[in-house]
């Protein structure tokens, strides 16, 4: 009695822990989630003001906002392609460490950038402006350059399983050009007398037949495929 006891204790245990562990799971991952998502918002938000001051904002000022958004532009959309072509390319891991540095570079600018917007002193900003606008296009060609690379190689390496794709297919065709004709038995029958061929028997040279695919197999339905219509009973 006092094992039966036991046992149901430990399982009892055992189900509450399993129980806290997945809550903590779940609450963990809600939590990411939201994080992620006022991240993201919170980014868009950025953005759109940066857009507005950028168009909007005559003088100095109206440049360091456009100076920031095409930063962080660049570094944004170079950060996906390299995440992105990492997940199938491992040789890209090194570029991600690359951008890694860049990253320090291009956040420690926009800082300064983002304290510059309140500067009142603009004659004094518009001094800093030129050098400010140098390290701005450094570090946006470094971006583009590693993106493009990537977007590059992700071409390249398309572009080369089409290529031996399509040789496969060329020789899956050409083989299938050459099918071979089939041997019926008795095919060439006795000459009846006078020349006239035997009832009942074919021809002395038949036409070929081809040895094609079995048409009571189904047919493939591939996801482009429309689904047939049911023909109408009426």
């Amino acid at each position: 009695m006092e094992a039966v006891i036991a046992i149901l204790a430990l399982l009892f245990i055992t189900f509450v822990a399993l129980g806290v562990f997945v809550t903590v799971k779940v609450v963990t991952a809600a939590k990411r989630g939201v994080e992620r998502t006022v991240t993201q918002a919170r980014r868009t938000v950025e953005d759109t003001t940066l857009r507005a001051k950028s168009y909007g904002q005559p003088g100095v000022g109206g440049e360091v906002a456009q100076l920031r958004l095409s930063l962080r532009t660049s570094m944004r959309a170079t950060q996906d392609a390299l995440q992105a072509g990492a997940a199938e390319d491992a040789s890209l891991q090194e570029s991600l460490g690359l951008f890694a540095r860049l990253s320090e570079h291009g956040h420690e600018l926009d800082e300064e950038l983002r304290r510059l917007e309140r500067e009142p002193d603009k004659a004094r900003l518009g001094e800093r402006l030129p050098g400010l606008r140098e390290r701005t296009e450094r570090i946006t060609h470094s971006a583009d350059s590693l993106r493009w690379v990537t977007r590059d190689r992700a071409r390249r390496f398309a572009d080369d399983d089409l290529e031996m794709l399509v040789a496969q297919i060329d020789v899956e065709a050409g083989a299938l050009r050459h099918w071979t004709p089939v041997e019926t038995e008795g095919v060439r029958g006795e000459a009846a007398p006078g020349g006239a061929a035997p009832a009942g028997s074919p021809v002395d040279t038949p036409p070929q037949a081809i040895n094609g695919r079995d048409q009571s197999q189904p047919r493939a339905n591939y996801p482009w495929q429309k689904s047939s219509r049911p023909e109408s009973t009426a």
